[in-house]
């Protein structure tokens, strides 16, 4: 591993390494974890969709863009969301398309199919380029309909400017640091890309913290303790959070997309895992 180099840009600090592609990684110590769920995207469904025992679909354009002035619209649609072989892989392929009248994209979650409080939560992906182009892999409170964001709390795993393929970012959205004041760290390379090959993304969260990890490498820690001025939801009794994937185009986090932007892209993802602590 090389030695960490710190680079100021536009006042946030990336802290870049050398990385290694997530299947030559040991993602977890196994005598530490315990796998609760996972999907591996190795078995398409008969209508080549995700797996909806595990999986539902937000649709349409949301309000006010999702929150976010996003452009397109979600849709169910096969052409958005499938099974597909990639460089040796089985996956899950999100696409987002450019259509006569605007973009279509997809966006799924584990919303009351699968949520849980607390242990390591990992995707292995490889995301699109270009400007316009919003990759997430993220969380949402499962008390979001009695809890309306930010009280909810909102954990964004990894983020993505489809005009930065060597940066990612997470996120903690929460009451105090929601919106355009959240709690954000950056990672980054110096001479790789995230669109060029799988990296692994994930949190470890327990009762004090949540670690954020690129390829297994920690580049943040945020303890509960350290937050005096929010609402640190995060170890409420009884909170478990779902999961989301998309691919949003436009919006406020990147900003839309230009005359160089190409369509269509995918969001690639080769598994979900989550595992919870051995006691």
């Amino acid at each position: 591993m090389k030695q960490h180099k710190i680079f100021y840009l536009a006042l946030s600090v990336f802290t870049l390494q050398l990385f290694t592609s997530c299947e030559k990684m040991e993602t977890v110590d196994n005598t530490a974890w315990v796998l609760t769920w996972s999907d591996e995207f190795n078995e398409p469904t008969p209508d080549n969709r995700p797996d909806p025992n595990k999986w539902m679909y937000d649709l349409g354009h949301g309000e006010n863009g999702w929150g976010n002035n996003e452009l397109q619209n979600y849709t169910d649609k096969v052409e958005n969301a499938s099974y597909s072989e990639h460089e040796g892989r089985s996956c899950l392929k999100i696409t987002a398309t450019r259509t006569g009248t605007g973009y279509e994209s997809a966006r799924i979650k584990t919303k009351g199919k699968f949520e849980q409080q607390y242990g390591r939560f990992e995707a292995c992906m490889k995301l699109p380029y270009g400007k316009g182009y919003w990759p997430a892999f993220w969380m949402l409170g499962a008390d979001i309909d009695q809890n309306p964001w930010p009280a909810c709390g909102e954990i964004d795993i990894m983020e993505n400017k489809g005009y930065q393929p060597n940066i990612v970012s997470g996120a903690l959205h929460f009451p105090g640091h929601s919106g355009s004041n959240p709690i954000t760290h950056f990672y980054g390379y110096e001479d790789k890309r995230f669109d060029t090959d799988f990296h692994l993304f994930a949190i470890e969260w327990d009762e004090e913290k949540i670690d954020f990890f690129v390829d297994n490498v920690l580049y943040k820690r945020v303890k509960a303790k350290d937050v005096t001025d929010g609402e640190w939801v995060y170890n409420h009794s009884n909170k478990p959070f779902f999961i989301l994937l998309n691919l949003a185009v436009g919006g406020n986090f990147g900003g839309n997309p230009n005359d160089n932007t190409e369509f269509p892209q995918s969001m690639y993802v080769d598994y979900v895992r989550v595992y919870k602590k051995v006691d």
